[in-house]
């Protein structure tokens, strides 16, 4: 969650950012809709739920064995010259061999000396020897601060809209919408997952066209109409199944356009350099602690104010963040990450 959208961020053409980083994201999703199948097939046996475990085992070992072949950010090692880690020379020839690599060039090509050499004179502008690295304070000062408003806002906002519940509780909605028996509520939530990794697949097509503003600003939209949605199912429509899982399809598809892989593209690029990786770690914590918040909270909240009224909170939430979108998230399709800092941040 923290190393590949930086990783991707540093590494990638400023034109294709969007595409590569939501990729991530659709990556995700397809392992989610693989627990789901597995779930599903699986329900009516004991222990069932190992298999689920078992079966991403092997991919995370193809992960960790692919990860060893990959270069390091050339970003950052010439950030590590910059801060007087070691001798420029060497960690420029290390960067153009990185940046050949990454891009399929044969080794110290003159292309990518020229992309290497444009970012040291840029590096050399943005920053000087004594203010080379930031720390955790710095980011809450400045244009760090501007970053994590934009980022933390929208991972924070991503959580409390009621992402954790509405997904998490899935199940039992489904049952409640009439799909009474566990096993066709596991495949329904196949078919939601689905859902997930087509609308994911539009986000991925679309990041680096439309921008990120657009599908934000669209799709937050939808969520607070999905969220009334479920509030009026609980309230007033509980004869009208439908509602419910049209709500639940409404809320994955819009979440999947917006703050599913926009939050996480915006948190690998808004941050300055020298206090990119603390930032998306604060970014990071307040995206899981906020999860861990709504997903403890939710069964307490649903017994104290019922769930239509859970519900329309979280769809007052989610103007909320749609008004915090419209007003305080900048469009970045495009720009390098020097350019964000000097354009957006300053």
């Amino acid at each position: 969650m923290h190393g590949a959208p930086l990783y991707i961020a540093e590494t990638c053409p400023s034109q294709i950012r969007g595409t590569l980083i939501s990729l991530k994201e659709l990556a995700i999703v397809l392992g989610i809709l693989l627990g789901y199948f597995v779930g599903s097939y699986e329900i009516d046996v004991i222990g069932g739920w190992r298999y689920m475990f078992g079966f991403s085992a092997p991919i995370a070992l193809l992960m960790g064995f692919g990860m060893w072949t990959l270069p390091p950010s050339p970003r950052w090692l010439l950030l590590r010259a910059i801060q007087g880690k070691g001798p420029l020379q060497e960690y420029k020839e290390n960067a153009i061999g990185a940046l050949s690599k990454l891009r399929g060039r044969p080794a110290g090509d003159k292309v990518s000396e020229k992309q290497i050499e444009d970012t040291i004179i840029s590096l050399k502008t943005a920053y000087t020897d004594e203010e080379a690295e930031g720390n955790f304070l710095e980011v809450l000062q400045g244009p760090s601060l501007k970053a994590f408003t934009i980022g933390g806002g929208l991972v924070l906002f991503q959580q409390i809209t009621g992402q954790p519940s509405v997904l998490y509780y899935a199940g039992s909605i489904l049952q409640s919408a009439g799909f009474s028996a566990a096993a066709d509520a596991a495949r329904v939530s196949v078919v939601i997952g689905i859902f997930k990794s087509l609308m994911t697949a539009v986000a991925v097509l679309k990041a680096d066209d439309l921008g990120r503003r657009p599908l934000l600003i669209g799709g937050v939209s939808g969520i607070a109409l999905s969220l009334f949605l479920l509030s009026a199912y609980y309230k007033f429509l509980g004869s009208y199944p439908f509602v419910a899982v049209s709500a639940l399809l409404l809320y994955v598809g819009c979440y999947q356009i917006s703050f599913g892989p926009i939050s996480w593209l915006m948190v690998s690029e808004i941050f300055p350099l020298r206090t990119r990786g603390k930032g998306i770690s604060l970014a990071v914590l307040t995206n899981f602690g906020s999860n861990a918040i709504v997903t403890f909270a939710f069964s307490p909240l649903k017994e104290l104010l019922g769930a239509e009224n859970l519900f329309l909170l979280f769809g007052v939430i989610a103007l909320l963040s749609l008004v915090f979108v419209v007003t305080s998230v900048p469009e970045t399709k495009g720009l390098t990450l020097e350019e964000i800092e000097s354009k957006i941040l300053k």
